[in-house]
């Protein structure tokens, strides 16, 4: 059967043209959006007056190796939009397993002060970075343009900073943690010895 034909019956078909759902209410696509996994950051950045800005995303992703540059979004009604979309440099602290508190506290917009009582290095760029995060990566804002209800944020990675840990992950609507891959042992060779 060719290809044309296949796909010719199946959309004759009752049963193929029921596939999937046509409800994209926005709760809906959330929740559905929600069935997939994310690492959990908190980005930072310095505002224009030097205070420190910050606010947890679970929207970063990795968008090239050569040049290095990563992206991330913000809605549009943040209130912190501006500071973000103004910045020279921000820094995205991706949280270890051990962050939930951190994490909940940086997307709470009740909090006044995020950055009180929490141990931050300023990085020689001039923006925050987390102590204790499993990595940091210090970028450069290279670009931004709004892509429907969010600010997308392009930036050209500048200084890494890592350190052994187990990531902080969302899913489903809660935190969760992906436990550390055991070492791989190599297949045993003839002549080995056993213990």
């Amino acid at each position: 059967m060719s290809t044309l034909l296949a796909v010719r019956q199946c959309h004759e078909a009752p049963a193929c043209s029921a596939w999937g759902s046509v409800d994209l209410a926005p709760r809906a696509l959330r929740d559905l959006l929600g069935s997939y996994p994310t690492g959990v950051a908190i980005v930072t950045t310095r505002a224009a007056d030097g205070r420190n800005v910050g606010l947890t995303i679970n929207s970063f992703a990795s968008l090239s190796l050569d040049p290095p540059l990563v992206l991330w979004s913000l809605v549009n009604r943040s209130p912190n939009l501006a500071v973000f979309r103004d910045s020279a440099h921000f820094a995205i602290n991706i949280l270890a397993s051990g962050h939930e508190a951190l994490a909940r506290r940086f997307a709470d917009p009740a909090v006044p002060d995020k950055f009180a009582d929490v141990t931050v290095r300023e990085t020689p760029e001039g923006v925050a970075a987390i102590d204790g995060a499993l990595a940091t990566l210090v970028c450069v804002h290279d670009h931004c343009r709004t892509v429907g209800d969010h600010l997308l944020l392009v930036g050209q990675v500048v200084r890494v900073a890592s350190q052994p840990s187990e990531p902080l992950v969302f899913h489903a609507g809660r935190f969760t943690s992906v436990p550390a891959r055991a070492p791989a042992v190599p297949p045993s060779q003839p002549g080995d010895s056993q213990p």
